[in-house]
C-alpha cells in the first residue's frame, strides 16, 4: 500500500513538473507583445517556401520558430518586448542573420530577408539600426521606455504621471464620481484623445487594470518593476474597443539568463526645503519609499523568475479634519448639553440622559 502512494505521488510530481517546464513554450492571450511578419526570398526576388525564420530573444535565448508559406510569406504573433535577433536559414542557401532589433508593446513590424546561394553553415549578418517603421498598422501610439520611467522623478513615485508625456493627454477635474476616498490613492482621471477621465482602456501585462468602480487606474506597478508602456491615440484595434479614449498598455519586467537586482531608499522630509515665507512651520511631511528588486533564471534558456517590493511610510501632521472631542459628561452618558439653543432649528428638542 505503501509502495503504490509513493508511486501515486512520483507521478503527480511528475506531471507538475511537466506542466510547468512546458510554460514558456504556450502562447498566452492575454500578455503584453509584440508581431513580426515578413517574406523570405532568393537574390532573385523569388518567394522560398519552407525556410525556418527564427525570432530569438538575446537576454534569454528563447526561440519563436515559423516556416514560410507557399508565398515565402511568415507571421510571429505574442512575441515578449525586449531585444531579439532574427535567424533564416534554408537548405542550399546562407543563412541570414540580423541583429539589434528591439521589439516594443504593441509592435507590428516587417521583417524581410534576402538569402544568399550557398552553405548553411555560412552567415550573412545584418545589424538594424534605428528605430523600424511600423508599416502593418495605422494606429499613433508613444511609447514610455524604462530609461525614462527611472529617471524623470515622480512625486509619490506614481509612474500613472508618466502618460502626460505622451501626446493627446492630459489630466482633467476629478468630481466625487470618479476618485474619491473609495479609490486607490494612484488612481487619476486622464483624458486621452479628447475623452473623458475615465474613458481610457488600462492594461497591464495584457490583462485588465482599471477599476471597476470608477473606471479610472488601478495602481501601476512601481517604477523600478515597469519595463515600459505605450499609449495608443488612434485607429486602435477591435480588442482594445472597450473605451471610447486611449489605450494604455503596460508591461512589467521579466527575469533573463543573467541576474539582476537592484534596492532603492527615497526619504522627502520638510527639513531638506527652506520654509514657506508665509507660513509659521516646515512642513510636516515624512515619506520614506524603499524596496528592490531580483530576478533571473531557474533553467536556462526556458524557466524565469522576477520579484519586486516596494514599503511605502507616510508621516505628516493633519491640519484640514474636524473632529468632535466628548465632554465629562458626555463620557459620563449627559448629552442634554450637546447642541445649544441657537443650533436648533425649532422647537423645544429633547433632552438626551443616560441614565434619565
Amino acid at each position: 500500500m505503501l509502495r503504490i502512494r509513493r508511486l501515486q505521488m512520483t507521478c503527480a510530481l511528475l506531471c507538475a513538473l511537466a506542466l510547468v517546464l512546458s510554460v514558456p513554450c504556450a502562447q498566452p492571450q492575454a500578455i503584453a507583445s509584440a508581431q513580426v511578419v515578413g517574406q523570405v526570398v532568393d537574390a532573385s526576388g523569388a518567394a522560398l517556401p519552407g525556410s525556418t525564420v527564427k525570432m530569438i530573444e538575446t537576454s534569454k535565448g528563447v526561440s519563436h520558430e515559423a516556416v514560410t508559406d507557399t508565398d515565402g510569406r511568415y507571421t510571429l504573433t505574442h512575441l515578449p518586448v525586449g531585444p531579439y535577433r532574427l535567424e533564416v536559414s534554408k537548405t542550399g542557401f546562407k543563412t541570414y542573420i540580423q541583429s539589434g532589433i528591439v521589439l516594443q508593446v504593441d509592435d507590428h513590424i516587417p521583417l524581410n530577408a534576402t538569402l544568399q546561394v550557398g552553405a548553411v553553415s555560412e552567415t550573412v549578418e545584418v545589424t538594424a539600426g534605428g528605430t523600424l517603421l511600423q508599416t502593418e498598422s495605422n494606429s499613433i501610439a508613444n511609447v514610455v521606455d524604462s530609461q525614462r520611467i527611472s529617471n524623470i522623478p515622480l512625486n509619490g513615485r506614481l509612474a500613472t504621471q508618466l502618460v502626460l508625456l505622451t501626446g493627446a493627454s492630459a489630466t482633467v477635474a476629478s468630481p466625487g464620481d470618479l476618485t474619491s476616498s473609495k479609490n486607490f490613492y494612484s488612481s487619476a482621471p486622464i483624458s486621452v484623445a479628447g475623452a473623458q477621465g475615465n474613458g481610457v482602456n488600462y492594461l497591464l501585462d495584457g490583462g485588465d487594470n482599471n477599476d471597476t468602480f470608477s473606471n479610472v487606474n488601478l495602481p501601476f506597478p512601481f517604477p523600478e518593476a515597469l519595463q515600459e508602456f505605450n499609449v495608443e491615440t488612434n485607429s486602435l484595434p477591435a480588442r482594445d474597443g472597450l473605451h471610447p479614449g486611449g489605450v494604455v498598455n503596460i508591461v512589467t519586467k521579466s527575469g533573463t539568463n543573467a541576474w539582476h537586482g537592484d534596492a532603492f531608499e527615497f526619504y522627502r522630509t520638510g527639513g531638506f526645503n527652506a520654509r514657506n515665507t508665509f507660513a509659521k512651520v516646515h512642513d510636516s511631511l515624512h515619506r520614506n519609499q524603499f524596496g528592490g528588486t531580483f530576478g533571473g533564471r531557474i533553467i536556462r534558456d526556458k524557466l524565469f523568475f522576477f520579484s519586486g517590493y516596494q514599503g511605502t511610510r507616510v508621516g505628516q501632521v493633519s491640519n484640514g479634519n474636524t473632529a468632535f472631542v466628548p465632554t465629562p459628561a458626555i463620557l459620563n452618558g449627559d448629552f442634554s448639553a450637546f447642541d445649544s439653543a441657537g443650533c436648533r432649528s425649532g422647537g423645544t428638542g429633547l433632552s438626551l440622559k443616560i441614565p434619565a
